[in-house]
Formats: C-alpha cells, structure tokens, sequence
C-alpha cells in the first residue's frame, strides 16, 4: 500500500486574507528604495505572505513615518 499524505485538518472555511498596504500603485523610488504606492521595500514585498501577523502589522504601523524618504515632487506633492 503506497504511502499517503496525513490529510489537511478541517478548515470552517477559506483562508484568511493576508492584510496588506499595497494600493497598486507599484512603482520604486531608485533614491529611497521605497515602494511609492505603499512605501514597503522591495525586499519586504517580497517577504510580505511570509511575516507573521504580528510582523506585517507592525511594519504596517511604521510606513507612513517613511513618507519623509522619499522627494515630495514623486509624489506629487509639490504646487498643490
């Protein structure tokens, strides 16, 4: 009899979705390395899906301190 997988333990119902920043604005910022739509790096994009809650929601706490990184103009922020 050939070996098979323990199956998955009962789910009450689909997987919780992943809280994210991204506002589909995905463009990085060469000078800051920062995302413009979200101000997450490149390398924490990449990793988002595997931080814990517990991560996400902390990085989440500080991306809006990182606005001052990047040039008010790519923002456009300048002449309003």
């Amino acid at each position: 009899m050939p070996d098979t997988p323990p199956s998955a333990p009962a789910s009450d119902g689909p997987p919780k979705a992943v809280a994210t920043p991204c506002i589909k604005v995905c463009m990085v910022d060469g000078a800051s390395g920062l995302c413009l739509g979200c101000f997450r790096t490149l390398q924490e994009i990449a990793a988002w899906s595997r931080f814990s809650d517990e991560e996400r929601a902390g990085l989440m706490t500080e991306l809006p301190t990182r606005v001052c990184r990047i040039a008010p103009e790519k923002l456009g922020l300048v002449g309003r």
